[in-house]
């Protein structure tokens, strides 16, 4: 590799020190801030150009430049020129190389452009249309994605206010290979769902997607280590692919992108201009039919169409889609409540009870609730929109609550009519009188069970005491059967005297 051309200024000071001074090679790097390599290069120069320092110190800078970088002898023969664009379109082929095709070219022209030459050549063309040679886009490699400046709108059929929406752009590299379509909004959900759109109209996957630093696909902007928001990442995952977001500040770095928005909207919404749509659905369906007219023309630069090209380069070279596409969900950081359910939009999820006080992910869909705890995940739910409600898994319980929940007012009140009709009557009365009736299964248990310590026929005696008494509870019946009041013989109700009293209101109050 030579080295690169000094200024004669330069160029003049190393000789001085290496002639006059007769200082090393490594004390005249650095006193000039080059390396050794250049000090050798340019001494053997002026040593091949027959020069002494007298001859240097009466130089002019361009007489001396001549005299060490003469022009290189015209060649006396035309060399076959390659098709260019023919490099340019194999070269995004995977495992294809410019050496690669400088030895098929040589093949066919052994008196054609030697390696560095060939290289040259390439760049000075891909330069002259506005190629950057670091932008080389491999079969499959990457999708890039963004929305476009100009904003497409539908019109409101009520009011015929103008409400404008977004247009999401994804390109191809290879092959520029197009995809756009109108949402609602940039926001997380829409730019989730057009990426899985999008893919399924590629029908493959690319090795990488570039988006753009936005705020819904990008949790924290940075240069090095920019934070790729939690949902993108499982969308990333879910397809096999992965996101490398663009720098802030390098439209290089997503330039096929930004030529394809460009494109999208001269092709596509300038052709909607003065077109009226009431529904984003049927504004859809315009770019859609405009699409294909855009990835069916011919490129001037590439003499291929973008559909062609995506036929011979990224189709084959994309991954297959997964079975299911991608469901959108949301993240929600929740701590386990004492009852060991965690809060989503008014309704409550059960999680395993050893999580209580924890702090969890919640991950939620239209159709389902996750929570995670440290990344595993510990619970699923089917979703509700029922707010104030519980959904709960047995297995989430404690072993105690677990029995407990077994228990229905059905199974209670069936268990009451073995013993008799007083204790179900009873059992009923405490049911009724609960705000919920799981309240008064407490009680009711422990009603019943009394039955095996004093036996049904007692307890059947004190529930009918205990229902003329007006009793409602557990503790009433037990005082009963204890002190034995079930063996008396039940005196009638007594009428209680009606009470006269100004401050009392009567029952006429209430009708």
């Amino acid at each position: 590799m030579a080295t690169p051309r000094l200024s004669m200024r330069k160029t003049k000071e190393i000789l001085r020190q290496k002639w006059l001074l007769e200082r090393s090679n490594r004390a005249v790097a650095a006193s000039a801030g080059v390396g050794t390599t250049t000090v050798c290069d340019t001494e053997r120069r002026a040593r091949a150009a027959r020069l002494t320092w007298a001859d240097v110190s009466e130089l002019t800078e361009e007489a001396l430049e001549a005299r060490l970088y003469p022009p290189a002898a015209p060649s006396t023969q035309k060399r076959q020129e390659p098709d260019w664009s023919y490099v340019h379109a194999e070269r995004k082929r995977p495992g294809v190389t410019l050496e690669l095709l400088h030895l098929e070219y040589v093949e066919q022209h052994p008196d054609g452009l030697r390696y560095s030459s060939f290289c040259q050549h390439y760049q000075a063309w891909a330069k002259a249309r506005g190629i950057t040679m670091r932008q080389v886009h491999r079969a499959g490699e990457k999708l890039f994605v963004d929305y476009a400046g100009q904003r497409p709108h539908i019109q409101d059929s009520a009011t015929g206010e103008r409400i404008d929406v977004e247009l999401f752009v994804a390109v191809l590299g290879a092959s520029n290979y197009t995809y756009a379509e109108a949402t609602r909004t940039q926001r997380s959900a829409d730019f989730i769902a057009s990426h899985v759109r999008a893919l399924q109209f590629l029908g493959g996957v690319p090795a990488a997607i570039v988006p753009d630093q936005l705020k819904s696909g990008i949790s924290s902007s940075c240069r090095y280590e920019p934070a790729v928001q939690r949902t993108y990442e499982e969308l990333a995952a879910h397809y096999g692919t992965t996101v490398l977001p663009a720098r802030p500040a390098h439209p290089r770095d997503k330039a096929k992108v930004e030529v394809g928005v460009q494109v999208a909207e001269r092709w596509i919404l300038a052709r909607l201009r003065n077109q009226t749509f009431f529904t984003l659905e049927a504004l859809n369906e315009r770019i859609a039919e405009l699409l294909e007219e855009l990835n069916a023309r011919t490129m001037r630069v590439y003499k291929s169409s973008r559909r062609e090209l995506f036929d011979k380069l990224d189709q084959p070279a994309l991954q297959p889609l997964p079975a299911t596409a991608f469901a959108y969900g949301e993240w929600k950081k929740a701590r386990v409540n004492i009852d060991y359910h965690v809060e989503l939009d008014g309704h409550y999820y059960s999680a395993p009870h050893r999580l209580i006080h924890e702090e969890v992910e919640v991950r939620s869909t239209a159709a389902t609730v996750e929570i995670y705890r440290r990344g595993q995940r510990v619970g699923g739910h089917v979703r509700s929109y029922q707010r104030g409600r519980h959904t709960t898994v047995a297995e989430h319980m404690p072993k105690a609550h677990q029995k407990h929940a077994e228990w229905t007012p059905s199974r209670m009140i069936e268990w009451a009519a073995t013993i008799g009709p007083q204790t179900k009557q009873l059992i009923e009365a405490i049911l009724e009188t609960r705000v919920h009736p799981e309240q008064g299964y407490r009680s009711c248990l422990g009603v019943l069970r009394l039955a095996k310590k004093y036996s049904a026929q007692r307890l059947e005696k004190a529930c009918e005491r205990a229902l003329v008494a007006g009793a409602r509870s557990y503790r009433h019946v037990e005082s009963i059967l204890k002190h034995g009041l079930d063996r008396q013989p039940l005196a009638p109700a007594a009428e209680t005297p009606a009470i006269r009293h100004g401050n009392v209101r009567g029952p006429d109050y209430y009708n």
